[in-house]
């Protein structure tokens, strides 16, 4: 009898502990992820300026009306979607590869690593200040046209052409995200045994037939969570366009992240943003809700 009790006052105090430990998580969470939240939706039914911080009107979901029948926000989620939906699969791709050549055993692979993790390690509005340079359409100081002129090419107006501009931001972001991914894939890819490639191996299985067979089943779950955190990442979208193109060419890379930015802090539409801010909330979680039911397990 004492030992049980004495198990059953071990185990009230380990659920005490644990509570006191995971309190202040919890309150961080509550304070700077719960509350905005519930006065994001509050604010969104009033028209709230700004500038005018007492001059507050309830107008119920007229927010939301003039939100669905706005063109410059189906262009922002447009954009969002196109951003999302290319750079994604490109980030994987790059990730993985990168993960794979760095998880070979040769002489200076750290030091690899480190320069693929690099970008990671720096802040995006330096990075985007440097592709920013990079892209200039001036072949005498941007890097790219320089090197297009000089192999007899025209040069291309890579940020202020409505066709470049998205595609532009898109090669650049990848770049930058593709190291965290890749140390995550590099830890996948060092758990998975090695005598399952030295049994392929012996069965006459090719690089390619292996990578196919083996790595890829393995990483299963490794690719949901990149494709999943890569996806949230990319819906948040607003560094880039904000430092490189403010938005332009003709709105052709204004996200909804930055759509919101412009309506709540540039025009003062504190209500009119807000209401955008919980329409967006909605579709991102639904999206991850969409993607969670399609990469589950069968």
């Amino acid at each position: 009898m004492a030992t049980s009790g004495n198990m059953s006052m071990r185990k009230r105090g380990e659920r005490i502990a644990a509570y006191v430990f995971t309190c202040p998580a919890i309150a961080l969470l509550i304070a700077f992820l719960m509350v905005p939240m519930v006065y994001t939706v509050y604010y969104s039914v009033f028209q709230y300026q700004v500038m005018r911080p007492d001059d507050i009107v309830f107008i119920g979901l007229e927010n939301y009306k003039k939100l669905f029948a706005d063109p410059d926000f189906w262009k922002a989620l447009k954009n969002t979607f196109y951003f999302t939906v290319l750079v994604v699969p490109f980030q994987l791709v790059l990730a993985l590869a990168l993960a794979m050549l760095v998880s070979k055993k040769f002489k200076g692979v750290a030091v690899f690593r480190t320069m693929y993790f690099s970008p990671q390690l720096t802040s995006m509005v330096v990075i985007a200040v440097l592709w920013t340079v990079l892209y200039n359409s001036n072949p005498n100081t941007g890097l790219i046209n320089s090197m297009l002129v000089g192999l007899g090419l025209e040069p291309i107006n890579f940020l202020t052409n409505t066709k470049t501009a998205m595609n532009a931001i898109i090669f650049m972001s990848a770049w930058q995200g593709a190291g965290y991914q890749m140390m995550i894939f590099l830890a996948g890819l060092q758990g998975i045994p090695r005598d399952q490639y030295e049994a392929a191996s012996v069965d006459g299985a090719n690089s390619l037939q292996q990578f196919v067979s083996i790595t890829l089943p393995n990483l299963k779950g490794t690719i949901k969570y990149v494709i999943m955190i890569t996806m949230i990442q990319a819906m948040k979208l607003f560094t880039q366009p904000y430092v490189m193109t403010q938005g332009g060419p003709q709105n052709a890379t204004k996200t909804m992240v930055y759509y919101i930015y412009t309506q709540g802090f540039q025009k003062g539409n504190f209500g009119y943003a807000c209401s955008v801010a919980a329409v967006f909330f909605v579709i991102v979680v639904a999206m991850s809700l969409i993607l969670q039911k399609l990469t589950a397990e069968d």
